[in-house]
């Protein structure tokens, strides 16, 4: 038997689970840090995702509880499209990725794994970052904390307007 030791997947399995969407944020942040909010726009907002691919995975989505792509008024998909290509400036300066993945699944047909809260992720890419561990041992390897991360991405993060488009 092989084991793998992942002592902070224990803070997972104690505490209570979400009944509601987990991508629907609390009114006025009070929960913002526990639960990885990077940044908080008029109609959007930037997570990380708490089970990432790579570090530094993160998720733009819209703060409207809304499962589609087309039920996004302009706004939100104006204020959405900005954080994405800001979240990419973020984790080119901070994580020096030699790629990005962005990636928007809706629908469980198309792979959505939280179908009722449309999302777009980000996920930085190295090359080799895979190594052998994911295709032999079905394992990702994740080097950083994701308090770690979230310390280094956050001051970028704060330091952004509201988005500059008229919303």
């Amino acid at each position: 038997m092989r084991t793998l030791w992942a002592p902070w997947r224990m803070e997972y399995i104690l505490n209570p689970k979400p009944d509601a969407c987990i991508l629907c944020l609390s009114e006025h942040g009070e929960d913002d840090a526990q639960r990885l909010v990077l940044y908080r726009g008029r109609k959007a907002f930037v997570i990380m995702n708490k089970f990432p691919y790579t570090n530094g995975h993160l998720m733009v989505a819209p703060l409207r509880h809304v499962a589609d792509l087309t039920e996004l008024d302009q706004e939100e998909g104006a204020e959405i499209f900005w954080l994405l290509q800001e979240s990419t400036r973020i984790l080119r300066h901070s994580c020096r990725p030699e790629g990005v993945n962005i990636g928007l699944n809706m629908g469980e047909a198309a792979g959505a794994g939280i179908r009722e809260h449309l999302h777009v992720h980000l996920v930085p890419r190295w090359n080799g970052d895979a190594s052998f561990m994911t295709p032999i041992c079905q394992i990702r390897v994740i080097p950083e904390h994701l308090a770690a991360t979230r310390a280094s991405l956050l001051p970028h993060f704060a330091a952004l307007p509201l988005c500059p488009l008229p919303v």
